[in-house]
């Protein structure tokens, strides 16, 4: 296949008998734009593409993250806190990793402390507002 394909470059090109090749214009025209203007405008496009995602999706998910991080920091016994599930209870234990929750009287659960997506004021800072 290999000494086909080589035998088929090898030939010469096939002409009309009467067409001359056209010489390359004189210097009446200007030469085409280089290459270098298109890639300038790549770059260009690219960076800005980058950073329309950087301020549309980066930023604010990285500052929701910090919310986050501050929020777990700040969690103390007596806190009422939602859950990522919907639980709402009153924090009566606090380890690193995990939190216990009074749902209702008597009833304790052990979540993930990670799984804690809001605070709600208590009775206390209600009344200081």
């Amino acid at each position: 296949m290999s000494v086909l394909l080589s035998e088929f470059l090898m030939q010469p090109e096939a002409t009309s008998g009467t067409a001359q090749p056209t010489p390359p214009s004189g210097g009446g025209s200007p030469p085409p734009a280089g290459g270098m203007g298109g890639m300038e405008m790549q770059l260009l496009m690219l960076a800005l593409m980058f950073g329309v995602f950087y301020f549309l999706l980066i930023r604010p998910q990285q500052k929701r993250q910090r919310e986050v991080d501050s929020l777990l920091k700040s969690l103390k016994k007596g806190d009422i806190v939602r859950t990522s599930g919907g639980i709402r209870g009153e924090i009566v234990d606090l380890t690193d990793q995990e939190a216990t929750l009074l749902i209702a009287d008597k009833v304790k659960i052990n979540i993930l402390r990670s799984h804690v997506s809001s605070k709600t004021p208590t009775a206390d800072a209600k009344e200081k507002a």
